[in-house]
């Protein structure tokens, strides 16, 4: 049924719009100026997709955005699902699955995060160079369809090497002082103790947030190539000297989204 409801969801969308995109972006928290930058807009709400998940946090709109950035047809999820929501892994990774069969073969993950490195800043860049899954849940967990992708697929490249490449070269460009960094996924929605991100230093991690973990294992799954950039909203805890605030959060992603459209609109003009 899954891949039957994945089909009409997309057979709804091509009725909508005539667009084909190639790449997918996903927005997160406060990141959606992107979408200011899109030309040639269909915008299609999340409420009259069938099968579709309804979001209900502040700083995600709820919208599909189609159009172009430069020469490159694109999808935007102006908004994205959270397992701390409610949903199900499956529901939190479905607009993935629609993606892919409305043809995206690229993904941009986006979201904003705690900073665990020390040198990092708030406002600070950071490309995702690999993750580490803190949830103990996975989306591909049930039987396999086939049709979708393989049982156990390769995690080798989560974000894979060559768009890390095209975007480091942009950011060369742009001047960008951007950062690399493991991202975390912890499924909140509380933020985490200061022990935790003491143990998630240990482990590796230099960043930490509540998102695109889900939709990059969806993504690798279905043979999509994942490119991922986190925005430091903020520090995490025992790090940060003030306590946290999802508002701020907010307001420091909202600064910091010039410097994120600059870079994935040169990002990809140098596609």
């Amino acid at each position: 049924m899954f891949y039957e409801n994945i089909t009409e969801s997309a057979d709804y969308i091509r009725s909508m719009t005539s667009k084909k995109p190639e790449i997918g972006i996903v927005l997160g928290s406060g990141l959606g100026a992107l979408v200011d930058i899109i030309e040639d807009k269909d915008i299609i709400p999340y409420t009259q997709i069938p099968h579709f998940p309804k979001s209900h946090v502040e700083g995600h709109a709820g919208n599909l955005v189609f159009g172009r950035i430069g020469e490159k047809s694109v999808v935007c999820m102006q908004g994205r699902f959270h397992y701390y929501e409610g949903f199900e892994m499956k529901e939190v990774t479905y607009p993935i699955y629609v993606m892919k069969q409305l043809g995206v073969k690229y993904l941009i993950v986006t979201n904003a995060c705690g900073g665990i490195n020390t040198s990092f800043v708030p406002g600070d860049l950071m490309i995702i160079t690999d993750h580490i899954n803190f949830s103990a849940r996975n989306s591909l967990i049930g039987v396999n369809d086939e049709r979708l992708g393989p049982r156990f697929p390769d995690m080798t490249e989560a974000y894979n090497r060559e768009l890390i490449s095209k975007a480091e070269a942009a950011g060369r460009k742009l001047g960008i002082d951007y950062k690399h960094g493991v991202y975390t996924f912890y499924p909140g929605p509380c933020f985490e103790t200061a022990a935790e991100i003491k143990a998630f230093a240990v482990l590796g991690s230099d960043a930490v947030g509540m998102s695109t973990v889900p939709e990059t294992i969806a993504a690798n799954y279905l043979g999509m190539k994942v490119l991922g950039i986190s925005c430091i909203t903020n520090m995490a805890t025992g790090i940060s000297k003030v306590k946290h605030d999802h508002a701020q959060v907010l307001k420091t992603a909202d600064e910091a989204s010039a410097k994120l459209c600059s870079w994935v609109k040169t990002i990809l003009e140098e596609w």
